[in-house]
């Protein structure tokens, strides 16, 4: 018996594609509109910043939670669930005036990470191993596409000093027209693992990640050596700590401290944090860059709307082109040669934007090389994880790598405005162009470092050898081929 195989694979790529799309969107379009955000509710740009940082926070807290579920309830329920609650908190966003209101919306839209490591469960449930690595890529790569979108549409819907409300309209029609395909295209099926949810484990490692992310997303305003910072990066190592031994006691922990240390989830752990380092810094300092009055020494003078649709869309439109191709190349050439080309892509793009931003269409290009790595990575990532890991801890190991990349995404915003905003030129009121060289430094390092990871990847590889086999998918598929039981095949 051959493994089953959903009756329209296709719309079920679709479907799990678009869901993840409006995890990125979301988390995406309130980044142009912070500013108009704290103007029209009458509050500082500290609070107003709140609006990014519960938004984190929430889904620092409930992504692990949220694949652990998914794996011993069943995905789509706990789909259908995060949809649902995504779809409340836009439209609570859409009439509140109120921040309070504001940050609830956004805590519940924070639920929308879970999103990803469920996908990647149903494909790897539903999908024949020839066909997975493609769908896979198509669906990662909507992570760093979706963030493009949500910057356009912003820069559409305020681009003329219009209602911060206005973007979350295009979130919720994204949210609503995601949740309709689930219910009508995700399967019904039982669950992969057995057992319940480690909920003491999840509110201590939700306590030690809050922890983390706290001094890291306000450090700029807080102060990297006040004792609200050191205070809470000291309480998150101590947290964390006392974590890894909670779960070591436990018999069904929610994440297995061997998965954690395991190089094999390493490798695509380390790649996606530095990714979602370059994935920021690209964002905020090109969108920065092109929108300073040349007035400054440097700069067009462009709007939000042109900073997006000319700058930031190219980088998009070549991502949606680019995810089955890079997916291809995953399945032919293996995951780890495909991340170290997309990290090569990162390196040029920073290297263009470090040496050479004086014209637009240098600009360009070095947003469009910085989207292809973060497309061919984020390609690449599930694959890796998938290989590493039990059918069974499929959701909660890829929730492991999106708290990875969300943490990156935090870093890499954190740094960039920290960069930035000490070069200001007293003259101007803008940074010196300095700090854009400083940043993109910054970003070069990210994926520099993404290169070095996936070399060691290849190096640790070789090492197995043919005789350590380290696909446990392609281990289930064989065993489920002898006829004995496996959750690939559902026969014994």
């Amino acid at each position: 018996m051959s493994t089953p195989t959903p009756t329209r694979p296709a719309l079920l790529v679709l479907a799990l594609s678009l869901a993840v799309t409006t995890l990125s969107l979301l988390q995406s379009l309130v980044v142009p509109v912070l500013g108009p955000i704290g103007e029209q509710l009458g509050v500082s740009p500290a609070a107003a910043g709140w609006v990014l940082t519960a938004n984190l926070l929430a889904a620092a807290v409930l992504t692990p939670v949220l694949g652990r579920l998914g794996d011993t309830r069943g995905e789509r329920p706990v789909i259908l669930g995060i949809l649902a609650a995504v779809a409340l908190g836009t439209l609570l966003a859409i009439v509140t005036r109120s921040l309070p209101l504001l940050i609830v919306a956004r805590v519940l839209q924070g639920s929308s990470y879970g999103l990803f490591p469920l996908s990647i469960s149903v494909l790897r449930r539903e999908l024949p191993p020839e066909r997975l690595s493609v769908a896979m890529s198509v669906v990662s790569s909507t992570l760093g596409v979706g963030g493009v979108v949500g910057l356009v549409a912003a820069g559409l819907l305020t681009g003329d000093g219009g209602d911060y409300h206005r973007p979350f309209w295009i979130g919720l029609g994204v949210a609503l027209v995601s949740l309709a395909l689930a219910a009508v295209l995700l399967p019904h099926r039982p669950a992969t693992a057995t057992g319940g949810v480690d909920w003491a484990g999840a509110v201590v490692l939700g306590i030690g990640l809050v922890l983390l992310l706290l001094p890291v997303s306000q450090g700029n305003g807080w102060g990297w050596t006040s004792s609200a910072t050191l205070g809470c990066a000291a309480a998150a190592v101590a947290v964390l700590g006392g974590w890894v031994l909670l779960q070591r006691r436990r018999a069904q922990p929610l994440v297995r401290p061997a998965l954690l240390t395991d190089p094999r989830m390493l490798v695509p752990n380390l790649a996606g944090l530095l990714t979602g380092v370059g994935l920021f810094v690209s964002f905020l300092a090109l969108m920065q860059y092109v929108q300073t009055p040349p007035a400054a020494g440097y700069g067009f003078g462009a709007g939000v709307l042109e900073a997006a649709v000319v700058y930031l869309l190219p980088g998009g439109v070549v991502g949606i082109l680019l995810a089955p191709v890079a997916g291809t190349v995953v399945d032919r050439l293996g995951p780890l040669p495909t991340l170290l080309s997309g990290a090569a892509a990162g390196v040029a793009g920073f290297a263009v934007f470090a040496l050479g931003r004086s014209q637009p269409w240098l600009v360009v290009t070095a947003g469009l090389l910085s989207q292809v790595w973060v497309t061919v990575v984020y390609a690449a990532l599930p694959t890796l994880v998938v290989r590493a890991v039990r059918r069974s801890e499929t959701g909660v190991a890829n929730a492991v790598n999106s708290i990875a990349r969300s943490l990156g995404q935090a870093v890499g915003s954190t740094l960039t405005v920290a960069l930035l905003g000490a070069a200001l030129d007293p003259a101007t009121g803008f940074p010196r162009a300095s700090a854009f060289t400083g940043v993109a430094v910054l970003g070069t390092a990210a994926a520099a470092g993404v290169a070095l990871v996936s070399l060691v990847g290849m190096v640790q590889a070789r090492r197995r050898g043919p005789g350590d086999p380290d696909d446990l998918a392609d281990v289930e598929h064989a065993t489920a081929r002898a006829g004995e039981w496996s959750p690939v095949s559902g026969i014994r």
